[in-house]
């Protein structure tokens, strides 16, 4: 019987009604054929069908705890990585860029949602210049 737990849920969960279906008739048919003495017998099955149940949940709940297991750890991953990214950004942005970010986030607007203008590059050294100032019109075409 736990053969069928190696192939997938879906077909244990299959595989274990029918057991339990195989049981019951097999309890059914005893009670009309036997008489007092096979209560004994009759509460013996009633207890292998609860073990059986029993053992099938629990491998159930262990599987599904592995599973989740493996996803708490994908999503620590990627929430490691979106942090260093962030920091990242946070760091290249300018101080233009984080105060017009807060605003939006202030507002419930979404950044995401609005084109963002390119991050400027490095200033030549000896021009005196500063970059060109970001333009942000709400749209783009």
């Amino acid at each position: 019987m736990r053969e069928k737990w190696a192939a997938g849920p879906g077909r244990a969960q299959a595989g274990d009604a029918m057991a339990l279906k195989l049981l019951f008739w097999e309890l059914e048919k005893h009670l009309k054929s036997s008489s007092g003495a096979s209560v004994v017998a009759i509460d013996n099955k009633i207890e292998q069908a609860m073990d059986l149940v029993k053992s099938h949940l629990m491998y159930a709940v262990r599987e599904e705890v592995e599973v989740l297991k493996e996803q708490i750890k994908e999503l620590i991953e990627r929430n490691t990585q979106l942090e260093q990214e962030n920091n990242l950004l946070k760091n290249l942005a300018s101080p233009e860029q984080m105060a017009q970010f807060q605003a939006q986030v202030q507002t419930g607007g979404s950044p995401t949602g609005t084109a963002q203008p390119p991050v400027p590059g490095p200033v030549p050294v000896g021009t005196g210049q500063a970059p060109p100032p970001s333009q942000s019109s709400g749209t783009s075409a």
